[in-house]
């Protein structure tokens, strides 16, 4: 069965492109030039993949972003940015896209990153969990890997699935320190085509969810580590390797 695609993209040229690429190889596309109409659509319809501008009629690429994600919708989505635009990049990232393509782009790069992203998705649905009760204390944090849920003193922290896994990676790795090239090629792959201003802004958002009293993590320019005081405090033999007792 092929992959469903929902291109919101009000420039008809590159609506075109777009269609055409992603229907040669393989794709099925649906294309809507109008913001409201698009996220009307995002919501009422299952899509495997969203490639989204931000500058549209009706309503911008940013509204439809963070209204999709705010109804619990995790499909992927790749946004459409204007070049040495680093601010919708960031704001984009920030509010849930999975990835993005700067505008002008080589068909090659779009086929690429949809493939990469489409790759990643399909791996982690892939994931069989092994205990729905599994849990992971560190610090005053609950953390549940299969559901993708994190508490702090009673309360949901509302991340992200790539926020989760980058939190989940550090937390299972109290004091040693990742670099960005560890989260990248874990929580990414190896094959994802960004930079590592994607880690950046995903670290940064995640520390915000804390005071500087209560973070689990410490991060600098070039490395994150998780704090001693968020050891994992369940017993798995992973657990233990990664230096609890």
């Amino acid at each position: 069965m092929s992959h469903k695609v929902l291109v919101i993209e009000d420039e008809p040229t590159l609506a075109r492109l777009l269609s055409y690429n992603l229907t040669q190889e393989g794709y099925e596309t649906t294309v809507i030039d109008h913001g409201a109409e698009g996220l009307q659509a995002a919501l009422q319809r299952k899509f495997d993949l969203i490639i989204l501008d931000i500058m549209l009629p009706g309503m911008n690429g940013f509204e439809i972003l963070n209204r999709v994600r705010q109804s619990g919708i995790l499909t992927p989505i790749i946004i459409l940015t204007a070049r040495n635009a680093e601010d919708e990049v960031v704001q984009g990232l920030k509010h849930g896209a999975d990835d993005y393509i700067t505008k002008p782009f080589g068909v090659a790069e779009l086929l690429a990153r949809v493939s990469a992203v489409l790759r990643r998705t399909n791996a982690e649905s892939a994931k069989t969990p092994s205990s729905s009760d599994n849990v992971i204390e560190a610090g005053d944090l609950l953390i549940y890997p299969e559901k993708y849920e994190v508490i702090l003193n009673g309360e949901t922290v509302p991340l992200r699935p790539k926020e989760f896994e980058v939190l989940l990676y550090l937390v299972q790795r109290p004091g040693m320190v990742v670099t960005r090239d560890d989260l990248m090629n874990v929580v990414w792959g190896f094959d994802y085509i960004g930079g590592q201003r994607t880690v950046d802004v995903h670290v940064s958002s995640l520390r915000k969810n804390w005071s500087s009293a209560a973070s689990p993590f410490r991060s600098n320019r070039s490395a994150a580590s998780a704090t001693s005081s968020s050891c994992p405090k369940n017993r798995s033999a992973q657990m233990r390797r990664a230096g609890c007792n």
